[in-house]
């Protein structure tokens, strides 16, 4: 006998990125290039072996919560730490969302801030983004006005369009989240390869916590690892609600470990910038509409060959065809407003070329 599911969850579409065996894998903002072996190395020695096995873990993983505290130069008071960052967003969710409450977002954005939203019956309150993927303020005022919102969510570098919300517009829908007593998160999954970020702007007093993972610059996305900066009272709510023993012991020393390494971090970031720049150029020559981006992904709308501009069908098509040629990356036109767009991972420099040259033959 089959029990179903809630009437509005079975309504759901899940959230997926295709897994296919292929040389080239370019559709999940990966990074590609493994941590230093001095990691890996340590994390055997110093971390796995260390392990008290039959022993539940630091239900408050304190070590891990100072060492990121030190990073960003805070307490470990202000530092929550979960799997993943969309255990962070979900978490936020279930403390400051639920039934009778309200999430804004502002379109396109990442997926996973309305889903979840929805998975723990927060509504959605939905603006959109400008032409050119900024943040109106008109827009903003619209949809906390109208929605009331509890928790308010930026994505800045914005996925999947790798747009950078300026500081001072921040700042200001910050400031209008206050107004209205509403939580604005900001999601920088991708915040080290931007030029600015949110973290300058917290402060106990103010309703703004920053999220971050180690998937993308730590080179983790195996470990599943990601936490929040804010204010102590959004810390403390959160470990009100998280599951107790959510984050295992391996994975809190991993986090330890990898912080050790901020120097091998910095140049990794630095050499996928210089590789997103050159990847940018080089679409700059192909029949492709590209999005700036401060992320590691381009944001990118295939011209048909008659010049016009790409719609779904078209996308697909390319998207089909790098695939044929063994490249993989993301096909955006469930996004809203993505209608034919495809989105790239920075890859090593041979991956990128092998990206290149697939979509220069798909195209011409």
């Amino acid at each position: 006998m089959k029990v179903s599911p809630r009437d509005d969850v079975a309504l759901m579409d899940g959230y997926h990125s295709p897994q296919v065996d292929v040389d080239v894998r370019l559709n999940t903002n990966e990074a590609p290039e493994a941590p230093p072996t001095a990691f890996t190395e340590a994390l055997a020695t110093d971390g796995v072996h260390s392990v008290a096995w039959h022993r539940y873990p630091d239900r408050s993983a304190t070590a891990l919560r100072t060492a990121v505290g030190a990073l960003h130069g805070v307490p470990a008071e202000q530092v929550f730490c979960a799997n993943g960052s969309n255990e962070v967003l979900q978490t936020l969710l279930l403390t400051y969302g639920g039934a009778g409450r309200t999430a804004a977002v502002w379109e396109p954005t990442y997926a996973l801030h309305s889903h979840i939203a929805r998975i723990t019956q927060t509504a959605v309150a939905e603006g959109e983004r400008a032409a050119d993927f900024s943040l109106s303020l008109d827009e903003v005022a619209r949809v906390l006005d109208e929605g009331r919102p509890s928790v308010a969510f930026l994505c800045s570098p914005n996925n999947p369009t790798g747009v950078v919300d300026p500081p001072d517009v921040v700042a200001e829908v910050l400031r209008r989240c206050e107004d209205i007593g509403c939580l604005l998160v900001v999601d920088e999954a991708y915040g080290q390869f931007a030029p600015a970020s949110a973290l300058e702007l917290l402060d106990e007093d103010r309703p703004l916590v920053v999220t971050r993972t180690f998937s993308k610059t730590w080179s983790m996305a195996a470990a599943r690892l990601g936490y929040l900066v804010g204010p102590t009272w959004a810390v403390d709510d959160l470990h009100k609600v998280v599951l107790p023993y959510h984050l295992d012991a391996v994975k809190q020393r991993a986090g330890e470990l990898a912080l050790r390494h901020r120097e091998a971090m910095d140049e990794r970031v630095e050499r996928l910038v210089a590789e997103r720049e050159r990847l940018v150029a080089a679409l700059g020559g192909l029949p492709v509409e590209q999005w700036p981006s401060g992320a590691n992904f381009v944001l990118f709308r295939p011209h048909r060959p008659d010049g016009s501009v790409g719609d779904a069908e078209w996308g697909r098509t390319v998207w089909q065809g790098l695939l044929d040629r063994s490249v993989l990356v993301r096909d955006c036109s469930s996004w809203p407003r993505l209608e034919g767009c495809l989105r790239v991972t920075i890859g090593t420099p041979d991956e990128d070329d092998a990206f290149l040259a697939a979509l220069e033959d798909v195209l011409t």
